[in-house]
């Protein structure tokens, strides 16, 4: 390795630390971070069937209808599909969310679970001129 391919790479890894750092220290809670009381509102064919506050407790939802059925998990103050017995199962593929308006859908079995915040106010993401 010669002198100018480590000042380079000592380049890189210091610019991408500049960017990291301030993520790890912060402490930005209005995005829905742990300290927002989140709630996550589950439907089943356009009805409320239940809604959730999300803790970092765990908990098991199950969801049964004549479509089949389906597993949510809550914990670490997020929710995810945790197992269904649709044909496709791509509604498993959506992860843990944890963030408000995010959402998980499970179309033959037609399930919605959307994060919101318990306050009801949106906030505005950005401005456009």
């Amino acid at each position: 390795m010669k002198r100018a391919d480590v000042w380079l790479i000592s380049i890189v890894l210091v610019a991408a630390l500049a960017f990291l750092v301030p993520r790890w220290f912060s402490s930005d809670e209005s995005k829905g971070g742990i300290g927002d009381n989140l709630v996550a509102n589950v439907t089943v064919d356009g009805k409320l069937f239940k809604t959730v506050k999300l803790t970092k407790e765990e908990q098991t939802i199950d969801i049964r209808t004549d479509r089949g059925y389906n597993i949510l998990k809550v914990h670490d103050y997020g929710i995810e599909m945790y197992d269904a017995d649709c044909p496709d199962k791509v509604c498993l593929g959506f992860g843990r969310i944890t963030r408000t308006k995010q959402t998980i859908v499970c179309l033959p079995h037609r399930v919605l679970v959307e994060i919101a915040s318990v306050s009801g106010e949106d906030e505005v993401d950005g401005y456009v001129q």
